[in-house]
């Protein structure tokens, strides 16, 4: 019996290993595995688990860990869900099922596709310009007694908040946004998949900025005149016209506890300028930081949109076909069972079956391939391709909320939250950087004076200024989640859904892949290669082995492709793991392995090939054998040269296959190493002998239906084609959309690339930044030197990020 836990709190990887390795030492335990990178245990035991007594027994080890059932948490979430929502105002019931409007007037399907299935709830967060803005908004929701938990993720403009106890989703909405409020001006929430439009960014509106554009005109006249006594007066009103914005919301932030803001820094700095005399570069420094914001703003949502373009999966409407005709809504309100049309040109809104029409469908969006793929009746569509040639029915097989297209928003949602080493390197830095500049301004505009006779306080006070000026770490606070989100959204548009940024950093370094053999490098199904023997031989496997279920034993039949007649058969026995005894036209014949044939005193020929043998004997004499080989995948040689070529050192082929056979297509596919016989418990011990070995990572790639337990063990589990099955996305890191090893060096391009820029975003900000200060303490630069290193080099970044998409 298998059981899937939830371990919380759990935040270093030798305690994961503690922990794991203190369950296994049970003896009512078979296995345990405990992946650290999802918090994901999992015990196969004979015996019932008591979660009381195992929580002990971990916390006994790690105090803060807590542990649940992740079947229960899902159901008790569910149901918690059904009684908090299924109850409206009015204090009328509805079955959870039930797309109703009660008396109040209030849609309950509504809150259903609010809440996800992890307690969850998503919201749209609009305004949001400044990454240091999203920090602080964060943290202060997390203050809140009714969060238990809040993740914002500044590049997706997404708030995830996990309620604590019960709260009415609108009650919680408006407290949500009173806290913002307090925090951040002209910030907006609102329920996350309540359609939205998304805005094209417009780098200037006139309207928006007409006091900008009054002021400069003001600082242009007052340069002409800075001769003249009342150009004092011009530079004073210029500034007020450019700057009242950033004035206004550091005076409202230091009311608000928040001193190491941007916006208090720069107005430091210029009103400190304007003090010292320096009128015109006081109010230029503030335009220049002004129209530098503006293109930054521009930048930002420019990136956010072609990251929302590259995932743009979801039809915003279904025609659903009704008996008054066909009318466009929208695809949460679909139901299953539902037919919908889908014209040429439209995407499939949901997953289902088409009932009517074939058609060519473009599936680039979700599997990464270029090649349109036909489709016919009765066989299966999946939301978010496109529909290239003609008309299509569709007979819907599953709601919005469990579709292909839903499943996979949600997975890059989440990713984008799973922070990646380097991003939680800036938040602590950026948390160090700011007050330590600050710190070194104060004492450069001080310490100077006791030291240098000569020294002029307004000198020292201006390059104390400028050190505020560059105290801002907005570059990589910005730029690293949005390269990361890049990354990810880059990867999803070749077929490969990374579970985490921390992941997407991860692939890079992975030096061995291992392999499971069936359904991965092979088609999973058999072919009959080779017979050798008399004519008939074929009849008479075919009909010797028509009562078995055995996939071997399907591909002769499917090979004979006649019409079987079951009277001829008779006494039929098949003896497990060995072969069968049957009678076929009143002769005895005898179908099974090399060991089935030694113990009947049977002397066997080896057949030429390689494959799956399987021996024929017609009354106690061996008339011949029929060789049965798993088909290798079109595109798996490709795929293990590509890996060569991106830094995989070594692969590695796990497989229950005989020997003969595991080598056979080793050598074929060009695999280092071959591990055969193997039990599926077999996989996992093998996956971590080579992680107790392993110089870089190990990724192990599988089908995803009876991995779980191995892809949950190594650094990184690989799902193939894991979109249907539920097993593979629970316990994979990386999902691959389509069977097609070859996407995973694609992934892994990415992963090197992302993080190349993120490294140079890095290394040219800091560079920038020092250099400006060290420049500045030998009074060798300016104010606007200073702002270039905040708001230019933010934007040089930005652009460097985006570099990722292309």
């Amino acid at each position: 019996m298998i059981k899937k836990y939830t371990l919380k709190n759990l935040d270093c990887a030798s305690c994961a290993h503690k922990i794991e390795n203190m369950i296994n030492q049970r003896e009512d335990i078979n296995e345990a595995t405990l992946s650290f990178a999802n918090g994901l245990l999992i015990i196969d035991s004979n015996q019932a688990i008591d979660i009381h007594e195992l929580e002990k027994l971990i916390q006994a080890l790690e105090p803060e860990v807590t542990i649940e059932e992740k079947d229960a948490h899902h159901h008790h979430h569910h149901e918690e869900h059904t009684h908090h929502h299924d109850e409206c105002s009015c204090g009328h019931e509805h079955h959870e099922h039930h797309h109703e409007h009660c008396e109040c007037g209030h849609d309950h399907e509504e809150d259903h596709r609010i809440l996800n299935e992890k307690g969850t709830i998503s919201y749209h967060i609009a305004g949001l310009d400044c990454a240091s803005c999203a920090m602080k908004v964060e943290d202060a929701i997390q203050k809140l007694s009714t969060v238990e938990e809040a993740v914002l993720n500044f590049s997706t403009e997404t708030l995830q908040v996990k309620p604590q106890g019960h709260v009415e989703k609108d009650v919680l909405l408006k407290e949500l946004q009173k806290t913002i409020d307090q925090v951040e001006d002209g910030v907006v929430l609102s329920y996350k998949n309540q359609s939205r439009v998304i805005e094209k960014p417009q780098l200037f509106v006139v309207k928006d900025h007409l006091s900008l554009i009054v002021g400069i005109l003001i600082y242009i006249v007052s340069l002409i005149f800075e001769a003249q006594a009342f150009s004092f007066v011009g530079f004073l009103i210029a500034y007020i016209l450019i700057g009242y914005d950033v004035i206004l919301k550091a005076a409202k932030n230091i009311l608000r506890g928040e001193i190491f803001d941007e916006n208090f820094l720069m107005g430091i700095a210029t009103i400190g300028a304007f003090a010292i005399g320096d009128y015109p570069e006081a109010v230029a420094v503030l335009l220049f930081y002004s129209i530098g914001e503006i293109f930054q703003s521009y930048a930002v949502n420019k990136t956010r949109n072609s990251i929302s373009a590259l995932m743009d999966i979801k039809s915003e409407y279904a025609n659903l076909k009704t008996s008054n005709g066909v009318q466009q809504v929208a695809p949460e309100e679909v139901k299953v069972g539902d037919i919908l049309v889908v014209k040429v040109g439209e995407k499939i809104p949901l997953d289902g079956v088409v009932v009517q029409g074939h058609s060519l469908l473009d599936t680039s969006s979700l599997t990464g391939e270029s090649v349109p793929r036909e489709v016919l009746e009765n066989q299966e569509v999946l939301a978010g391709v496109v529909n290239l040639t003609e008309i299509l029915e569709i007979k819907v097989t599953k709601p919005y909320v469990d579709s292909t297209v839903s499943k996979i928003l949600e997975l890059m949602e989440n990713a984008a939250s799973k922070k990646a080493p380097i991003e939680k390197f800036i938040t602590r830095f950026a948390r160090i950087y700011t007050p330590t500049v600050v710190g070194l301004a104060v004492l450069l505009a001080i310490v100077p004076m006791f030291i240098f006779e000569d020294a002029q306080f307004t000198d020292w006070l201006y390059r104390a200024l400028t050190f505020l000026v560059v105290s801002c770490p907005c570059a990589l606070v910005i730029s690293i989640p949005l390269g990361l989100y890049a990354g990810l959204g880059k990867a999803s548009k070749v077929g490969a859904l990374i579970k985490g940024g921390n992941y997407l950093e991860l692939l890079k370094d992975v030096d061995t892949v291992v392999f499971d053999k069936t359904g991965t490098l092979t088609k999973g199904s058999f072919d009959v290669v080779e017979i050798n023997g008399q004519d008939d031989l074929l009849m008479y496997g075919a009909y010797g082995e028509y009562y078995s279920n055995h996939p071997l034993a399907k591909s002769i039949v499917k090979k004979y492709g006649k019409a079987i007649d079951e009277s001829l058969i008779s006494d039929f026995k098949e003896i497990a793991g060995k072969g069968i005894d049957v009678y076929i036209k009143q002769h005895h014949v005898i179908l099974g392995n090399a060991t089935f044939f030694e113990e009947k005193n049977i002397v066997v020929k080896e057949p030429s090939r390689v494959g799956t043998i399987v021996y024929i004997a017609i009354d106690e004499k061996f008339a011949g054998s029929i060789v049965v080989a798993d088909q290798i995948k079109e595109t798996t040689k490709q795929g293990i040269q590509s890996l060569k070529k991106v830094g995989v050192k070594n692969t590695v082929m796990l497989t229950g296959d005989h020997h003969k056979v595991a080598q056979d297509v080793a050598s074929q596919l060009g695999i280092d190493s071959v591990y055969s016989e193997l039990l599926p418990s077999d996989k996992v011990t093998q996956v971590e002998q080579l992680l107790s070995q392993k110089q870089g990572y190990v990724a192990f790639v599988g089908d995803g239906i009876n991995d779980a337990p191995v892809l949950a063990r190594a650094d990184v589990g690989i799902a193939m084609g894991g979109v249907g099955s539920d097993a593979a996305i629970e316990a994979a890191d990386v999902v691959l959309m389509q069977d097609n090893i070859e996407t995973i060096s694609d992934a892994i391009s990415i992963s090197y690339k992302t993080n190349r820029i993120l490294k140079e975003n890095v290394a040219f900000t800091l560079i920038i930044k020092i250099g400006v200060l060290i420049l500045t303490m030998f009074g060798m630069s300016n104010m606007w030197m200073g702002v270039f290193a905040d708001v230019g080099v933010t934007l040089i970044a930005i652009l460097n990020s985006m570099r990722i998409l292309r």
